[in-house]
C-alpha cells in the first residue's frame, strides 16, 4: 500500500492510496492533479486506474474536481449521507463500512461534525489510517463553520481515542501556523517544540508535514489539550476568567485560534 499527498491549489493535500495497479483518492479538490498523478504513477503502462473516490464533507476545495473526474472514469464515489454533494454515488453515514477490492481497503465511517455538520472520517483500523478532512489538522482542528464547540469536541475526541499509531491524514498544510498558536498556549511543552523544528526542516526541503499519528497530536495539538492545567491557565490569563466546563474550554480556545 502506497499513500501520496497530492498537492493542490495554495495548501490542500489530495491523498491517494494505490497498490501500484489501483487507486483511491480521498477529496479531489482538483481534478488534474489527480489525473496527472495517475498518469505517473504504478507499474502498468497505462499508469493507475482510478478505483474510487472519498469525500468528507461538501467544501469547494474539497469536491471541486469529483465532476471532471467522473467524466473520465466513472467510479463509485462515497461521501457523507448528511450533505448534498454532486457526484457522490454511495451516502455513508456513522459505522458504515466501505470495502475496496483494488486497492484492497477496509475503511469504517465516522460522523465528526463541527467543521460541516455532515462532515465524516474514513478509518481503515487494519492499515491505522485516519482520513480525516478538515476535522483534524496537525496541532490544530478546522474552524467550526456550521457545528457547535460541543460538537466538534465531540468528535475530535472520538478521534482521538483512536491507536496511537494511527496514521492521521488531514486535508491541508496547516502545521507551521498551528504550532505557533500551540505554542504559545503551551509555551513548556518540550514535545511541540521538537515537533516545530523537525516541521520547520520538512517544510525548508518543500516535503509534507504529513501524516502526523494519534500519538503526536495528543502530546502536540491544543485541542486534544485542552483539559490540561497548562492550557486552562493561559485561557483564564487571555480570557479574564476559567472556564466553566471542558465545552467552554475548547470553544474559548477555538475562538483565541480564529484570532491569533
Amino acid at each position: 500500500m502506497h499513500i501520496l499527498a497530492l498537492p493542490a491549489f495554495r495548501d490542500n493535500y489530495i491523498w491517494m492510496i494505490h497498490d501500484t495497479r489501483s487507486a483511491v483518492v480521498v477529496d479531489p479538490g482538483d481534478a488534474d492533479v489527480v489525473l496527472a498523478a495517475c498518469a505517473e504513477g504504478g507499474v502498468q503502462p497505462q499508469g493507475l486506474q482510478l478505483a474510487g473516490i472519498l469525500v468528507t464533507h461538501h467544501h469547494p476545495d474539497h469536491t471541486g474536481g469529483v465532476a471532471a473526474l467522473l467524466r473520465h472514469l466513472p467510479v463509485p464515489v462515497w461521501g457523507p449521507l448528511a450533505e448534498d454533494i454532486p457526484g457522490v454515488s454511495q451516502r455513508v453515514a456513522d459505522g458504515d463500512e466501505v470495502v475496496l477490492q483494488a486497492p484492497e481497503l477496509r475503511l469504517r465511517v465516522i460522523e465528526v461534525p463541527g467543521h460541516t455538520l455532515g462532515h465524516v472520517a474514513y478509518h481503515a483500523q487494519s492499515e491505522r489510517l485516519l482520513l480525516c478532512g478538515d476535522t483534524l489538522f496537525s496541532a490544530g482542528c478546522g474552524r467550526l463553520f456550521e457545528g457547535t464547540p460541543a460538537q466538534m469536541l465531540h468528535s475530535l475526541q472520538r478521534l482521538a481515542a483512536l491507536p496511537p499509531d494511527t496514521q492521521v491524514l488531514c486535508a491541508h498544510e496547516y502545521t507551521l501556523s498551528n504550532l505557533q498558536f500551540a505554542r504559545h498556549v503551551e509555551a513548556d511543552n518540550a514535545a511541540t517544540e521538537s515537533y516545530q523544528a523537525w516541521c520547520e526542516q520538512r517544510r525548508g526541503q518543500r516535503l509534507p508535514t504529513l501524516p502526523s499519528t494519534i500519538g503526536r497530536e495528543l502530546q502536540v495539538n491544543p485541542f486534544l489539550r485542552s483539559d490540561q492545567a497548562a492550557i486552562r491557565a493561559k485561557l483564564e490569563q487571555h480570557c479574564g476568567r476559567p472556564p466553566a466546563d471542558g465545552v467552554e474550554a475548547f470553544a474559548m480556545l477555538r475562538q483565541w485560534k480564529n484570532d491569533f
